[in-house]
């Protein structure tokens, strides 16, 4: 049987402000109403196993909680206690699967994807599941429109017409001049970084050449144990472990890997040009998302958020706008946004990895105002959920119920709030927001205090086991 194996762990930089680190492109509804990791999971043929998901501690909240909103289920959500790149995760995914059934077979997916003939898709699976089912180590090549730069590529040594091809070299991303040659030869296609093979395959492969990470990550994973929906792995051990891709620690490498043409319009939505690319556009070329209004415009993207984006007289531009920050960039330069973003992290700004809405694992809060000594937050809190018993060192807390119903608990103190009630949570009191009722309950939080950062939190107890 098949097992997908989800890999969710990317960070979307080139994406900003939209997707930040810890809200990464693939949790986000960029082409429609689902999220690229729900479309992932959608797409996946019906007749094969749950998938497995792959993806770091920071996200394990936002994974569970998209997976409900589709009401899908999984075989699992590992999580990485540090991104180690794909050699490392798919080692983790075929050892935890090799214990149930030594010949499963992993279809390798990423779940920031956008695959538009899905009946291709499926066609190709089961091309792959032939070929792995006799021990080949499969990916998928994107037969590609044009000489694009910014993919990897694949070079076989036949012509693109047969189900599968033998692979004659792996290609980092080329310059435009080089990606126009493979073009011209017929025999490239792009590199998806999507696999199929055996499970006990792979890790053959990957111990004969590079034993040191499969010797940490057959050590991770030995004593890996459930919490909730979570498979946790030990972390010491996996920390240890180099950090390398597929491709260079395998798919390289090995004498048993094959490629199965994929024709459809597949991308990575790596950056707002390609974002650009792919959703319709006006008379104008135009792509207009959220309150925008235009005049003159041409061949642009704007997306509003939160506020009203006026342009007049500009053109190929991409402008994003967020609650805390804009973007301005022409859409021939648009790749170097990782470049702000790099600039942020070494400024150690929050900008660069988390927004103003933050999801939580009971819910959401998000920061309307703040200045010296205080600020505001709108807090969302799901229905039969609670946030932790906890107290703040530094701050105090005044709570005004704006709709629902809240238990709160302050000191010795259980009581109910309604809309329009308030209560205050003084400085070092012991204190816990719980929502008993069927709707969202939601509330204005005001705090002060000398010091209001988000690690001004111990928690003595915690529904979702955070530290």
């Amino acid at each position: 049987m098949i097992t997908p194996v989800i890999l969710s762990g990317g960070s979307g930089t080139r994406l900003w402000p939209l997707s930040r680190k810890l809200y990464p492109k693939q949790f986000i509804n960029l082409i429609n109403e689902t999220t690229l990791f729900q479309d992932t999971i959608l797409r996946v043929p019906d007749n094969i196993e749950k998938p497995l998901i792959i993806c770091n501690e920071d996200h394990r909240f936002i994974v569970a909680e998209q997976l409900r909103q589709i009401n899908k289920k999984s075989n699992g959500i590992i999580l990485e206690p540090v991104g180690k790149n794909t050699a490392p995760a798919i080692a983790i995914a075929a050892l935890h699967e090799i214990k149930k059934n030594p010949d499963s077979i992993l279809l390798v997916l990423s779940a920031d994807h956008i695959i538009q003939d899905i009946k291709s898709f499926h066609e190709s699976i089961e091309i792959a599941k032939n070929l792995a089912e006799n021990d080949q180590l499969v990916t998928f090549g994107i037969s590609p429109n044009g000489p694009e730069t910014g993919y990897g590529y694949i070079e076989t040594n036949n012509e693109l017409s047969n189900e599968y091809l033998n692979i004659k070299s792996f290609t980092e991303k080329p310059d435009e001049k080089t990606a126009k040659k493979y073009i011209k030869r017929g025999n490239y296609l792009w590199n998806s970084g999507m696999f199929m093979f055996k499970a006990s395959r792979y890790l053959n492969e990957l111990k004969k050449y590079e034993p040191e990470i499969f010797t940490c990550c057959q050590n991770s994973i030995e004593t890996e144990y459930k919490d909730k929906d979570f498979i946790r792995l030990n972390n010491e051990q996996f920390s240890q472990c180099q950090e390398k891709s597929i491709d260079y620690a395998v798919m390289e490498r090995t004498d048993h890997a094959v490629v199965v043409p994929l024709d459809t319009y597949w991308s990575d939505i790596g950056s707002w040009d390609k974002l650009f690319e792919i959703n319709k556009k006006d008379k104008n070329g135009n792509i207009y998302q959220g309150d925008v209004l235009a005049n003159n415009v041409n061949n642009s993207y704007i997306l509003s958020t939160n506020r009203l984006i006026s342009a007049v007289g500009v053109s190929d531009l991409v402008i994003v706008e967020t609650k805390d920050a804009v973007l301005i960039a022409e859409k021939k330069n648009a790749q170097g946004i990782k470049d702000i973003v790099n600039i942020l992290n070494q400024e150690q700004r929050s900008e660069s990895e988390i927004h103003r809405k933050v999801y939580r694992p009971w819910g959401s809060y998000e920061s309307i105002e703040y200045g010296n000594c205080f600020q505001v937050k709108r807090i969302k809190v799901n229905p039969r959920s609670k946030l932790s018993l906890q107290k703040h060192q530094y701050r105090a807390e005044h709570w005004i119920v704006i709709s629902g119903e809240a238990l709160v608990t302050c000191g010795n103190n259980t009581f109910n709030l309604k809309s329009n009630q308030s209560t205050f949570i003084p400085q070092g009191e012991i204190h816990r927001l719980e929502n008993q009722g069927k709707s969202v309950l939601e509330i204005i939080e005001i705090q002060t205090g000398d010091y209001l950062g988000e690690d001004d939190i111990i928690r003595l107890e915690d529904d979702y086991k955070r530290v």
